[in-house]
This record gives C-alpha cells, sequence and structure tokens, in this order.
C-alpha cells in the first residue's frame, strides 16, 4: 500500500470523539456547531475545502464542509442545513444533539483543495458558502485578488453573509433571490479570462449552469463541489457484470450488473473503507492498477477520470472486462 493510500485509509476510518462546544442558530434554516477535544487537545491540521465526516448515534454517517479558519487547532465549525429530505442526520442535529454531547468524526478530509491562482471567484449558494469561508481567508491573507458572489433565497436563510460582508467590505456581493432573482451568470462572471479560479458550491442547477456558462474559459477554470450524485440517473441505469483483481488482498471478484464493487469486495472480506454511496465524499476513492474504469463519481474531473488512475468504487464501474485495484 503506498503512504498517500495509507494515509487516506487512515483519515477514513479513525474516529474521534469530540465535544459540542457551542450550537448556535445560524440562520432560519442553518444550525452552527463547535467541536472541540474533551480533552483541551489540538485537533488536527486541515486546509480549506476539507470536511468532516460526522457518525451519529442513529448509524448515519453525514459530510459537513468545515466553515472555521484552518489556523484555529482549538475547534472545528461546521454549518448545517435542515434538509426537508434528510434521512435524518440534519434532523438529529437541529432537533437532538446539545451543547456538551459527544459526537464521533473522522477526517478532515479534503475534495475541494483550494488551488494557487493570481484571483479567483467564489461563487456560493446557501449552505454552499461553508467551504468557502476559509478559502476567501486564505486567499485574503495570501494577498490574492478575489471576490465572492453569495446568492440564496433571503437573507433570513443565508449563513454567516453579515459575518462575510463585515469582514470583507466590498468584496463579498450579497444576493438573495427574493431580492435580485436569479443573476445572469454571463454578466456576471464576465469575459473569459486567464489565470482566474471559479470556485462554486451549491445546488446542483446552479453547478449544471455554471458549466455551461464556463465553456469557453480555459481549461480548469471552474472547481465544484456537489453535495449531492451529478447524474443520479447513472447510478440506476443498466450495467453490465465485470472482473475486480484485488491486488493487495490477493483475490478476485465478480461484480454482477445489479451490484457494485464496495458490496461485492466487503462480501469476500477486503477491507473496504466508505461512505455516501453516491460518489460524493471521496471515502471509497481507490487506486486502478490496470483495466479502465466507468467513471460516475462526482468528484473527479474530466482530465482526472481520463488518466483513469483513481475511481469512486462505490458507484463507478468498469470499462474494461477486468479492473485491477490497489485494494
Amino acid at each position: 500500500m503506498t503512504a498517500q493510500t495509507l494515509e487516506r485509509t487512515q483519515a477514513a476510518v479513525t474516529r474521534m470523539p469530540l465535544q459540542v462546544r457551542a450550537k448556535r442558530t445560524a440562520s432560519d434554516c442553518v444550525v452552527e456547531l463547535e467541536l472541540v477535544h474533551p480533552g483541551g487537545a489540538e485537533l488536527p491540521a486541515w486546509e480549506p475545502g476539507a470536511h468532516l465526516e460526522v457518525h451519529l448515534p442513529s448509524g448515519l454517517s453525514r459530510q459537513y464542509s468545515l466553515c472555521s479558519s484552518p489556523e484555529d487547532s482549538a475547534a472545528y465549525r461546521l454549518g448545517i442545513l435542515n434538509e426537508l429530505a434528510s434521512r435524518g442526520g440534519s434532523r438529529f442535529v437541529h432537533e437532538k444533539l446539545q451543547e456538551g454531547d459527544i459526537i464521533e468524526v473522522s477526517g478532515p478530509r479534503n475534495n475541494f483543495a483550494l488551488v494557487e491562482s493570481p484571483a479567483y471567484h467564489f461563487i456560493a449558494a446557501g449552505i454552499g458558502v461553508t467551504p468557502m469561508m476559509p478559502m476567501v481567508e486564505a486567499v485574503e491573507r495570501g494577498g490574492a485578488e478575489w471576490k465572492m458572489t453569495f446568492m440564496g433565497r433571503s437573507r433570513t436563510s443565508m449563513a454567516f453573509w453579515k459575518e462575510l460582508a463585515d469582514k470583507y467590505p466590498g468584496k463579498v456581493n450579497i444576493r438573495p433571490d427574493d431580492e435580485f432573482g436569479f443573476p445572469d451568470l454571463a454578466a456576471l462572471l464576465g469575459e473569459p479570462a486567464e489565470n482566474v479560479k471559479i470556485y462554486a458550491c451549491g445546488p446542483e442547477g446552479l453547478l449544471r449552469a455554471l458549466e455551461g456558462a464556463t465553456g469557453d474559459w480555459p481549461e480548469g477554470t471552474l472547481h465544484l463541489e456537489r453535495f449531492a450524485p451529478k447524474d443520479a440517473g447513472a447510478l440506476t441505469a443498466a450495467k453490465s457484470s465485470f472482473k475486480v483483481k484485488l491486488a493487495l488482498s490477493g483475490m478476485e471478484i465478480e461484480v454482477p450488473e445489479d451490484r457494485n464493487i464496495v458490496e461485492v469486495a466487503e462480501e469476500a472480506g477486503a477491507p473496504v473503507i466508505f461512505s455516501c454511496m453516491e460518489g460524493t465524499c471521496g471515502t471509497c476513492e481507490t487506486r486502478i492498477l490496470c483495466g479502465e474504469a466507468d467513471h460516475h463519481d462526482s468528484i473527479l474531473t474530466d482530465a482526472e477520470k481520463a488518466a483513469n488512475e483513481m475511481m469512486m468504487i462505490c458507484v463507478s464501474r468498469a470499462k474494461s472486462d477486468v479492473l485491477e485495484l490497489e485494494l
């Protein structure tokens, strides 16, 4: 196992008990949590864009972006939306979790790393603002040119908008829909430019619109983080069976049409690490040693998929008859 794979695996499986030091209302649909080590120890370091996986007493695990400062090693800060279609995770946090409670987390992990650039445009909608908060702090400290566009239904629904506007006057454009309507993205983005990175997080409709609006921009300009699968239909589409060689476990498994690599490998006794089972969290990322993957995740870029070096084994399959994985 490579050092990188070992580090990734350890981050995914190591659980750490943290105490809820504070729970505050951040908007009419978002609560803010501050998590600390019960014994006062420093917390693991992280970089802007990272998330924590929170393991709830019900057995559910959910990923939430860190919105605190990476410079603060004493506490992690999360903003958690009360999802109307929740399977119980956000509802538990909003209704049951109390200050002083202990919860288990793993991570931090980062699938949304901040790439160095002379200039940035951060575009956030709703709870999508959370990964942007440590990013703008980092680029402000580093002296890069930047601006943020922050959208939402209304100011009352938009957590942290006043904090951002007060901290960075003139750099954060607050655009609630009930005041401004949905923006003209082409006008918002302006003309395609070199040396500008666009970071965006929010509902799927916005992210798809941005993908269309940046079609003429230089390759690698747009960086997205999704909370839901980009193509949910692909997860239920007709599939073919294929074989997988597990290089580290010394096994060969057959993945039938109606199952995925995670399920079959775990059943065979391989040490599989996974969480969301939707291709959005990155926990199950696995190195490809031989063969060609059929990617269905919402994390890897088109260039990363074309490189055929890594895959998310919870949703992705094989184009070749046989895949060999570092598993």
